[in-house]
């Protein structure tokens, strides 16, 4: 009996670490690195979470180049009388509007809000020999109430939502774009795709890193209770074989 209690404390010790390292995994996996703000920032109030909104491209010959669908969050810090300020705002889809432009190799998504004063700007580059297209400039020019002065943000070395032509980039998890020191952005539940659409539907979707974590956790935990079952089971037959082979010598 001390055999078997042994084994069956050794089996819950296992099935612990395996259950105890993927939710580690999950949470380091989904939370994204706190930004800390300048010690001067006034506190900002949070909008929430935004609506999400959907963003068409067409080109010249009418038809659709790129596709978007998002809900999309500028984290700006900026001076403001004297003192910093850090703000976090929405984007209204219905009160937003969409225009760009598409090439073989490069496709453009413009923003534009608070009657113009407001504008960003989302550049998807493809490589024509591997097929693969990523995010790889954001700009944000902003003329806000408070404003010392406009702010204006670019960044053309960027390197996010990958994807493969034809196929969209899909991310339901929230997501954080860092731009420059002083803007970022929050996406969510982000659907994108800039190159091969057919028609006016996305293609099949890719979906992004923190969506696979997400599915990965269950099947993880999933699989260390079905490894302790099986073991504290084998733990039981062993033990109760060697009780039946000592009765039998008695």
């Amino acid at each position: 009996m001390t055999q078997i209690r042994g084994v069956q404390s050794w089996s819950l010790g296992v099935a612990l670490h395996l259950i105890l390292a993927a939710v580690l995994h999950q949470g380091l996996a989904t939370v994204a690195p706190p930004t800390t703000a300048p010690p001067t920032a006034a506190p900002h109030k949070d909008p929430g979470r935004p609506e999400k909104g959907s963003y068409v491209v067409t080109s010249s010959n009418g038809t659709t180049c790129l596709l978007a669908s998002m809900g999309l969050q500028l984290n700006i810090t900026f001076n403001s009388q004297n003192k910093t300020v850090q703000e976090v705002v929405n984007l209204q889809p219905n009160m937003t509007k969409p225009s760009g432009s598409c090439d073989s190799a490069r496709a453009a998504l413009l923003l534009t809000t608070d009657a113009e004063k407001t504008n960003l700007t989302f550049m998807f580059t493809l490589n024509v020999t591997s097929n693969k297209y990523h995010l790889s400039e954001v700009s944000l020019s902003a003329d806000w109430p408070g404003m010392k002065e406009p702010l204006s943000a670019n960044n053309r070395s960027l390197d996010y939502l990958r994807g493969t032509f034809g196929f969209s980039y899909m991310c339901h998890e929230e997501q954080t774009l860092s731009v420059v020191q002083d803007f970022s952005i929050n996406a969510f539940q982000l659907q994108v795709q800039p190159f091969g659409l057919t028609g006016d539907q996305f293609g099949a979707a890719e979906e992004c890193q923190l969506d696979e974590d997400d599915m990965l956790i269950p099947i993880i935990v999933g699989a260390a209770l079905a490894g302790l079952v099986l073991i504290v089971l084998l733990a039981y037959l062993i033990g109760r074989k060697r009780s039946h082979a000592g009765y039998q010598t008695i």
